[in-house]
């Protein structure tokens, strides 16, 4: 758990105010904001008459949840909210805390309340990780007033948050930290890490685009350049270096960019080409390169449905599985369940058959007029519907032999016939082509469909 400079937060960390100057503080730390003057990017929340802004100048703190990605300051404007209001800060993480922490913060909240009078903001990073029990846990305590509660999450809060705590909490939008913002932290960060060496406009630039919209990580790089430079001795920071530096240190992709796309599209040919080595190699380095591991996770799922299908289909249920155990465990425990459903995909006998059929009635469906239910399959739970036909000579397949009406039709009258799902030879799927050839054999025997 870090603020805005990647500084960890402690169960119950100093007011806002505080951070450190000493020569061998952490750069995070000697550049924490002390004030929202200090505060870079998130105008459109802390400009004169924008929401924040005015929460901060209501004296009176309310619920809050912050939302945004990494590294634009989402833990330092709960600091700074807690200082501005003379209010105790207690901080948790949902990743490594449970329901006994949070007893623990509301028992240290009664406390300082008895004895100070003093009110108490509960942060709580990476909200969307806590289940509704945890959530519901603390949820009393904010209706009575005694927690003021602040969660920051990267997550949309409409699907991570119960309900019952979005509706008793503001939620406010942080963006990225825009490049004009960025260019004014590189100043700060140089001028204390570097301060009398020069530095280019190119490596400036530079430092601004690999940050990549995030404070945490600009600072980071700064740090990592400054030590670069001083084992080098270095005199001057050009953008050369910085390139060169980072590349050593820092293993990251633009997540919205090319590169992204081209390494998820080679984890998911490596697993179809059942190639176990070369699918976890991708997948270790879309994770060393701080891709979303849930959504690595969405995609390992979409590649047991798209490519292994029912030769296999044990591979769905251990995806899904591996996903779940992500988000209870989250990093770095989860990730190997992660690693574990991608090997295992890799060495499954593959099959498309199932993609190929649903992308074939989709198309049909697309182009296709709105046929009719026929009537001996439609529901008739009255009597004018019995009385109209529907449901008449309907065939119930348990009462026939071998459970299977040979011979009966399931599709609109009409219809052209159709073969969407075609089974291959290989895996479970081997045995389903099996049966659908002996079903189709008695369908021929009866003369129908």
């Amino acid at each position: 758990m870090s603020d805005l400079f990647g500084v960890p937060e402690s169960p119950a960390g100093p007011k806002a105010s505080v951070r450190d100057e000493s020569p061998h503080a952490p750069l995070a730390e000697s550049l924490r904001p002390r004030t929202l003057g200090e505060v870079v990017g998130q105008k459109h929340l802390l400009g004169p008459g924008k929401p924040l802004r005015l929460a901060f100048d209501s004296g009176k703190p309310h619920s809050m949840i912050l939302w945004g990605p990494p590294g634009v300051g989402k833990t330092t404007l709960a600091r700074l909210m807690a200082d501005a209001f003379d209010a105790e800060f207690i901080a948790l993480s949902a990743v490594f805390a449970g329901v006994k922490d949070i007893k623990a913060a509301v028992e240290r909240a009664q406390a300082i309340q008895s004895s100070k009078g003093r009110q108490t903001i509960l942060f709580v990073d990476e909200v969307h990780r806590f289940n509704k029990s945890q959530q519901d846990a603390f949820l009393p305590f904010v209706e009575q007033g005694l927690l003021t509660f602040i969660g920051a999450t990267t997550e949309n809060p409409s699907f991570e948050v119960n309900s019952a705590l979005l509706s008793r909490a503001s939620v406010y939008v942080l963006e990225p930290i825009g490049l004009e913002d960025l260019a004014e932290l590189v100043e700060r960060a140089i001028a204390k890490a570097l301060p009398g060496t020069p530095v280019d406009a190119l490596a400036r630039e530079r430092i601004a685009g690999l940050a990549d919209g995030d404070g945490r990580r600009l600072i980071n790089l700064v740090e990592i350049i400054a030590t670069a430079a001083q084992a080098a001795g270095l005199t001057e920071i050009t953008g050369d270096f910085v390139q060169d530096a980072v590349a050593k240190n820092l293993r990251r992709f633009d997540k919205g960019g090319e590169q992204f796309y081209d390494q998820i599209s080679a984890l998911h040919k490596s697993v179809r080409g059942s190639d176990p080595d070369a699918a976890l190699y991708w997948l270790v380095r879309m994770l060393d390169g701080g891709a979303d591991p849930l959504y690595l996770g969405r995609r390992i799922v979409r590649m047991a449905s798209e490519d292994i299908g029912l030769a296999d289909p044990r591979a769905l249920g251990m995806t899904l599985e591996a996903c779940a155990t992500y988000e209870r465990l989250g990093s770095p425990e989860g990730e190997l369940a992660l690693a574990q459903a991608i090997i295992y995909l890799a060495c499954a006998p593959k099959s498309n058959a199932v993609y190929v059929a649903y992308n074939s009635a989709r198309r049909f469906i697309s182009q296709d007029g709105t046929r009719p239910v026929p009537l001996h399959l439609r529901n008739a739970p009255t009597k004018l519907m019995k009385n109209l036909g529907y449901g008449r000579d309907y065939r119930y397949a348990h009462d026939e032999k071998g459970a299977y009406a040979a011979g009966e039709n399931y599709f609109p009258e009409g219809m052209p016939e159709v073969r969407w799902y075609e089974p291959t030879d290989r895996g479970v799927e081997a045995r389903i082509a099996e049966r659908l050839a002996r079903l189709r054999g008695q369908d021929d025997e009866a003369g129908g469909k």
